[in-house]
Parts: structure tokens; sequence; C-alpha cells
């Protein structure tokens, strides 16, 4: 029994097994609303109701305690003593009953083995010093300290749900000791074996993530974390370059393509300590937004089988809304992130031309071709893009990112982030008449409204110059081909394949492919006047109408449907309208953020775009916004027959 000053413990409590454990909240130093089971609430609200400002006795205390037991099914036998219980007391109180490991702190004004309980509550999430180097052993714990111990008591006892779980939570339980990287891989590829019959979004399982999660486990005992996305699992869309897995578009030419590296956008996940579990099914080369391949087949939509799950990221849009991984990767050339989280009540990020490098990424059509996040959480998809972003000697687009990226995309999670916000609503996306669309419009229309209560400015606005912008078209039937065999130039002598001719000419493709390969592998040049026009007066006409209009009505971002329709019926194809052209066309950034359901339970996501290089500003709002209105909610799969 350790030694106690004015009182001593009853009884310690033996905890079931912790290993699947959590807390989420936040180590600050002001008190917060108690969350977690109605009996600790009550027991936090009574503390609140009374002077927070007050001491709190060694009995009071010890009743606080025994609620937050009786609300787990734990034991806890109370504390004896009289008078006011102090900082140190209530530290080791709380580390014998929940029985924690010793942790080692850097608190100068504790003994060695006070600090080893202190740090053992400060890594637990429970209990902060004053500063990283003063505890305060000696001061009162007050009804305010105490109302927060309780909360974040009741976090770390509640059970780990890796369903929905975000990447703080995994992080806080890694960093709690309750739940290891190398469980929640496992978990996740549980899930995969589960429920991907059913959904068809992934194409290759990566073997060695168990091992992986196991070394960067070690990795956070000995070094510590890396950061934010230490020992995460992410699933990346298959046209990332993956030196340990196949590399394959979807395409049946090139399922045993390995290349020799990763892309940039991999190998920088892999650095920030991120595990690529899986790589997802999508629609074949890019081409569609329906996600079928020759290789994978047709990805389904979790919220409802029967329907597309958009593209051509929906492999990836599938998984991650089906909770497969952490979060994951996608592309986007003309609406291939956006589309299809918007279709799985996701995040998606679709970042501006020359922020994210496309080193390592099949190409479809450079021009417009990014890679970027796709999350449940604009919180995840921020933390996915600060590992992703910046300059890539690879990609010489990037350049344009020197001096342009912000020391932390996370830093603008501001719940506030609305507030005094002047959001530009574009009308001409929403003029559908068809019902799918009116129904999508009205959900946007009430988002509007939402981000209004949430202390926006909504300016209802035309874009000049929009139906000349819409008349152009995607370059990808002009780049494609060429592009496309630099990169199975650069497999070498491993590439399957050395040119689109080839592919053609080996009939390994997706059939309903043939007209759009045959098409494309007909163009004889770049060097053409008519391409020419179109990558120039294209990108400034869009350019300067979309600045035009923001700087006259003096907007921070323009907001508008993310996808025309829900997500179509298999077998009837996938109407998106042209909402997603903007970006692409502009090279600006935009971000895709659940907005709600259709009667039918189809998703709906709300589409901000933003100046160049202003992500920070477009994540600010969408968080903003999602936090005010928390539509994202997960689909629910059953396993076949069941």
């Amino acid at each position: 029994m350790r030694k106690m000053t004015s009182w001593k413990l009853k009884g310690s409590a033996a905890l079931l097994s912790v290993s699947l454990l959590t807390g989420s909240f936040i180590l600050t130093g002001a008190p917060v609303e108690a969350s977690g089971s109605d009996a600790g609430t009550g027991q936090a609200q009574a503390v609140q109701k009374s002077n927070l400002k007050s001491p709190i006795t060694v009995a009071e205390f010890s009743k606080l305690l025994n609620g937050v037991a009786k609300s787990n099914g734990l034991e806890f036998k109370g504390l004896d003593g009289t008078g006011t219980i102090k900082r140190k007391d209530a530290a080791a109180a709380i580390y014998e009953w929940i029985e924690l490991p010793k942790s080692p702190s850097e608190y100068k004004d504790l003994s060695d083995a006070e600090s080893e309980i202190a740090g053992a509550l400060l890594k637990a999430g429970i209990m902060n010093g004053y500063s990283s180097t003063r505890f305060a052993p000696n001061q009162p714990v007050t009804m305010s300290d105490a109302s927060l111990l309780i909360d974040r008591i009741e976090a770390y006892l509640t059970p780990f749900n890796l369903s929905e779980a975000t990447i703080a939570e995994m992080q806080t339980a890694m960093e709690q000791g309750k739940v290891s990287s190398a469980t929640l891989v496992q978990l996740y590829l549980a899930r995969i074996n589960r429920y991907d019959d059913q959904l068809n979004a992934i194409l290759t399982v990566n073997d060695k993530a168990v091992e992986t999660a196991r070394a960067l486990d070690e990795e956070r005992k000995t070094q510590g974390s890396r950061g934010p996305l230490h020992g995460i699992p992410i699933i990346v869309k298959d046209n990332y370059d993956t030196a340990d897995m196949p590399t394959t578009a979807g395409c049946v030419c090139l399922k045993d393509s390995i290349p020799d590296d990763d892309s940039e956008q991999v190998a920088r996940l892999k650095a920030a300590g991120a595990i690529i579990i899986a790589k997802a099914n999508l629609d074949e080369f890019a081409f569609n937004i329906t996600t079928s391949s020759s290789l994978g087949g047709q990805t389904l939509n979790p919220y409802n089988p029967g329907h597309y799950p958009g593209g051509s990221s929906g492999g990836t849009g599938a998984a991650i809304a089906a909770n497969f991984a952490a979060a994951g990767l996608g592309t986007d050339t003309g609406g291939s992130i956006r589309i299809p989280s918007s279709l799985n009540s996701l995040v998606g990020i679709r970042p501006t031309i020359g922020l994210s490098s496309r080193d390592g990424i099949i190409p479809l059509a450079l021009t417009q071709d990014v890679g970027g996040p796709m999350a449940r959480t604009v919180a995840d998809a921020a933390a996915v893009f600060e590992a992703t972003a910046g300059y890539d000697a690879k990609d010489l687009v990037t350049t344009q990112s020197l001096g342009r990226v912000p020391d932390s995309y996370l830093s603008y999670l501001d719940k506030e982030g609305l507030r005094g916000a002047r959001i530009g609503v574009v009308t001409q996306l929403l003029e559908g008449t068809k019902a799918e669309q009116k129904e999508v419009n009205d959900i946007v229309l009430q988002a509007v409204k939402d981000m209004e209560k949430l202390g926006a400015t909504a300016v209802h606005i035309e874009i000049p110059n929009y139906e000349a912008i819409m008349k152009f078209p995607s370059l990808s039937g002009w780049e494609f081909k060429f592009q496309l065999n630099n990169y199975l130039e650069s497999l070498g002598d491993d590439a399957p394949y050395h040119s689109l001719e080839e592919i053609i000419a080996s009939g390994e493709y997706m059939e309903s492919h043939k007209s759009s390969m045959e098409a494309r592998q007909a163009r004889e040049t770049l060097d053409d006047n008519e391409y020419r026009k179109i990558v120039l007066d294209r990108t400034k006409l869009t350019q300067e109408s979309l600045l035009k209009v923001m700087a006259e009505h003096d907007l921070d971002a323009l907001i508008y449907p993310t996808s025309a329709e829900p997500a179509g019926k298999i077998g009837e194809g996938q109407n998106s309208g042209v909402n997603n052209r903007l970006s692409p066309f502009s090279g600006f950034p935009a971000i895709t953020v659940p907005a709600g359901f259709t009667n039918g339970g189809l998703p709906v996501g709300v589409e901000f775009l933003g100046k160049a290089f202003d992500e920070g500003t477009l994540i600010k709002l969408a968080y903003s916004y999602e936090q005010g209105t928390l539509h994202r909610k997960a689909p629910t799969l059953r396993l076949n027959g069941m």
C-alpha cells in the first residue's frame, strides 16, 4: 500500500481487461460539461451547481468516485480522511483505484514516486500539471477540478468502439495503452473480411500490415509517437503506387504490376507512421463515376447496395464509410474524390493543383489530376492532408506550394469558424428540376440556413461566364494516352505492358471502356491549337470569373451541392451534374462535407470552394458546419444471409 497523507484508500478495484478502452477529451485546464453515463453526468452536474472555486473535501471526492464506479459496474470502497483533498492525494487515489501503470513525467516539484504517479495520470489523459514541469502537488482540488476529473475518468472507462472512431480517439487510446496499432489493424481487417463481400470495395489487403503495426507499437514505446498518424490504418485508391502491393488502376492488365517505390503521398503517410492496410477498387483507370473495373467488379454503396458509390474513388469511399480504415486517399480529375465522398457521407478534400504531389499516381489528365484525403470527419481529413501536402521535387508543379503551406492545417479546426464568414451560394448549381435534384437542392438550402445560424452571412450569387466555362471539356480525353505511356515507361522492365496501344491489343481491360480507350489512343499529339486553347482559356476564364465574384461580394468561399443527384441505381447510370467542374477547371481547392440524407436514406454533400492555397479557410468553414450539424451517420451493414 502506498503511503498517503491525510487519508488512506479503503480498497482498490480490479478492472476487467482494458485493452479496448479509450477516452475522448481535450486536455485543457478549464472545466467542461460532463459526458458519459447518466450516473456520471449527474455526479458532475451536482459539482457544477456548487461553488466551482471552492476546495472539495475527501468525503465529497470519495462520493464522486463512487458514483463513477457504480455507473461503470466497478468496485470502489471509498477514501478515509478529513478536510480538503490535495492534488497529489487525488492523483494517488485515482492511480491506485484504476491501477494505472507508472509513467515518467517532467514534473520538478514531485518526488520520484509521485512523479511516476502523476505521469501515469497525464498519459492516461486524466490529470494535467499546471505546466509541463509543475504539478502543484499541495494545491487543493476545487469543485471545478473535480468536475473535470470525473469527466476524464468517465471518458477513460468508456469502451473503445471501432465504428466511427476518429484518428484523435485512436491516438488517445494508443497513448493510454488501452489499444495497440496492431489491434486496430486486426479489427479493421476483420471488418473487411466480414463485410466486403457485400460491398466489393477492396482489391488487395496488405499481408504485412499487422507486422508493420507491431513495429510501430514498439517504436511508440521506445521512442514515442511520430505524430497524429502514428499507427493509424489507411486505405488508398489502387492508382497510387505501393512498393509492397500491386498497383492496378482496377485493370486486369496491371494485376501483377508492383512498382519499385511508393508514390510520394503514400511515402509521406508511411513516414508519418500510417499503415496502408489495403488498396481500394476504382472505376477502371479512373474514367467514370460509378466504380466498376475488370479486376474488382462493381463496388456497391454501403447505404444502399442497390446504388452506386460514386467514383472514380468509390472503393475508397465505400470502404471508409463502412469503417474499414480510419481514412483513405482518393484522386480527383473531375470530381472523383468529392462525388464518392458526398455519396458515402464523407469529407473529401480536392487540393489546389500544385499543393500535393501526383508522383506515383497513375495519371488520367495531369492538368487536372490531384490526390487527396477522404475521411469520416473534417479533423481526420485535415490530419491526412497535413501529412501529404507540400513540395515534391518529383512533381515540379508543387513548386507553387513553396511558402504557401501553413504550419498546421489542424490549427484551422475552429467550431466558431463560420462566425463572421461570408459564403456565396451559387444559384446556377441549384436549378435542377428533376425530383432527385430538387431533394438535393432542398438539403443544401437547409445547409445554407444552418450556416447562417452558425454565424455566417449567405449571399446568393451567379458566376460570371458560367455557360462559357461549362462548355469546356475535361482534358482526360487528350492527355491520358501520353501520360499513361510515360507512367508505364517509369515501371521499367517490369511493366506488363508498355503503352495504351498494347493494353488495347491485349483485351485485358473492361469491355465497356473499349471505345473510350480507342478514342484516347487515336490522339496523335498534344501539340495542337485546340488543346492549347482549352488549357489556357479554360483556366484563365474560370479563375478570373471565380475571383471576380468572390471579390465583388467579399466572399470567403462558394458553396453548392457536391453532386446534383444522390447515388443512382445500379444499371441506371450516375448523374452528378456539372457541379464538380469549377475546382478542376480553375485549379482552386474544394472540400465536401455531409449535409444530410434524402428521404430514401442516401447521403448528400455540400461543397465549399475557395481561392488557391486557401485550404485552411475551407477546413475552418467545413469543420464549423460539420460540428454544428453532425449529419454523418454510419451505414448499417449486415452479414450475408443474416
